[in-house]
């Protein structure tokens, strides 16, 4: 896209434009973003119920909050490597791997964060 030259309040309110079109473009074409979406939406309601205070709160909702971020910026770079070109090269694989990464180590702290809270507030075993 071209620079528009825009500054002040006009920049901010395209910034949230392209931000907008952004999630539409993960929402239509990217499968996995929907399905994390959907797993996002029901820990959210969940975490009212789970949470035991403000910081377990916050905790609670920053992994899903991560994975979605990881997602898009997976996608991100997806598309870029798949816009250069279909044949196979190194550097492309490897991009679509650590992107890749990226998004599982969000589902694993999401997991540990679920984990340590869940146990901590519903058993006699604690952390601190």
């Amino acid at each position: 896209m071209a620079k528009t030259g825009a500054s002040g309040i006009t920049r901010i309110i395209n910034a949230g434009k392209y931000s907008m079109k952004g999630f539409r473009a993960a929402f239509k074409n990217e499968a996995a973003f929907r399905q994390d979406l959907l797993i996002a939406a029901i820990l959210l309601i969940l975490d009212f119920f789970v949470c035991r205070g403000s910081l377990q709160f916050i905790l609670l909702l920053s992994g899903p909050f991560f994975i979605l971020l990881a997602e898009i910026l997976n996608s991100a770079v997806e598309a870029v490597v798949d816009r250069i070109g279909d044949e196979y090269h190194e550097l492309s694989g490897r991009a679509k791997d650590l992107g890749s990464a990226a998004v599982f180590l969000m589902l694993t702290y999401t997991a540990v964060i679920w984990a340590v809270i869940l146990i901590d507030n519903y058993t006699d075993w604690h952390f601190a």
